[in-house]
């Protein structure tokens, strides 16, 4: 497969059936298994993309699609291909409008796609930090204290809902970050998080000088503090945490410049996608796309995507 930027791909996938063979290839790396019992005792149905089990007591059919992000599907595979292109190439993402108009779709279509493709890089960006990391936490929909009175009194009287959500980053050196939904910031909400996201103990963690990380030194060989709140930004040993506003702050300009809005429900979603990109920021577009594609598995139902109940927390 040779291709450099979009059109190339576009052209690349004109053909479905070179998408199916990419597809198969990807996911069974020519050995085709029964998503269903596992056997590799399986009949291509001639003339299709379709399997057929040979295990009797299986006797299953079933495509490469079966158990992946594009299961029941009825999207070209040349759009999904697409799809993932442009939502893991765009810096700053892309909205389910923009993309609709793109690849001529529904905005309802594109925006279950852009959460299909959410779960997709979730599974391809499993990351540890070590060494240096810098570590704080950001207000997603601002601090309560900096609404207004109005908004502040209708919230307490339950005539509005308290939108603000609060993500945990953390970032090595010049190296990979990680984002979290979290309900508060108690230091014993934290403390498990943050171990989860750095568990090698000779770490350093660099945060600011806020009370719910003290005790981080009897965990990590050195816990070092900038007090932003005496205006130091580099402190005496030249440790910062510039680098993790600095993911915030994609993180920020593409929920209020692409996204405009995210729900508390789905905010983790777009955190993933935000990660994702930003650890393979150092990659060619077409070199993540084809990481993208080497695990396509996490099917996800429109009925789990709505549910009432939060995936965030």
């Amino acid at each position: 497969m040779d291709f450099k930027n979009l059109p190339e791909l576009i052209r690349y996938f004109s053909d479905e059936k070179v998408g199916w063979a990419y597809l198969e290839q990807q996911k069974w790396d020519g050995k085709p298994a029964c998503p269903h019992c596992g056997t590799e005792k399986v009949y291509r149905i001639k003339g299709g993309n379709s399997f057929k089990c040979g295990n009797k007591s299986c006797d299953c059919r079933f495509t490469a699609k079966v158990g992946s992000i594009f299961e029941n599907s009825k999207i070209p595979l040349s759009k999904w291909y697409a799809a993932i292109y442009i939502a893991t190439a765009h810096k700053k993402g892309i909205s389910s409008l923009q993309l609709g108009r793109d690849l001529g779709v529904t905005q309802k279509t594109a925006w279950f796609m852009m959460h299909r493709i959410r779960e997709l890089v979730k599974l391809n960006n499993d990351v540890e930090l070590s060494d240096t990391i810098q570590v704080d936490e950001t207000y997603v929909k601002g601090k309560m204290k900096n609404k207004s009175k109005k908004v502040r009194k209708m919230i307490a009287e339950g005539l509005k809902e308290d939108t603000t959500t609060i993500v945990l980053g953390g970032v090595e050196n010049g190296g990979k970050g990680f984002l979290r939904v979290i309900p508060n910031t108690y230091h014993e909400t934290l403390k498990p998080i943050i171990q989860e996201m750095a568990s090698d103990a000779g770490t350093t963690l660099v945060t600011d000088s806020a009370s719910f990380y003290n005790g981080m030194d009897q965990i990590y060989t050195a816990h070092i503090t900038v007090n932003h709140s005496e205006f130091e930004y580099v402190n005496k040993e030249g440790y910062h945490t510039n680098q993790i506003e600095g993911f915030f702050s994609l993180l920020k300009r593409g929920i209020i410049g692409i996204y405009h809005y995210t729900s508390t429900k789905h905010l983790q979603r777009y955190c993933d996608e935000f990660s994702y990109r930003y650890n393979t920021r150092k990659i060619k577009d077409a070199d993540r796309f084809q990481l993208t594609m080497q695990n396509t598995s996490g099917r996800l139902k429109y009925c789990d995507l709505i549910k009432k109940e939060s995936i965030s927390q």
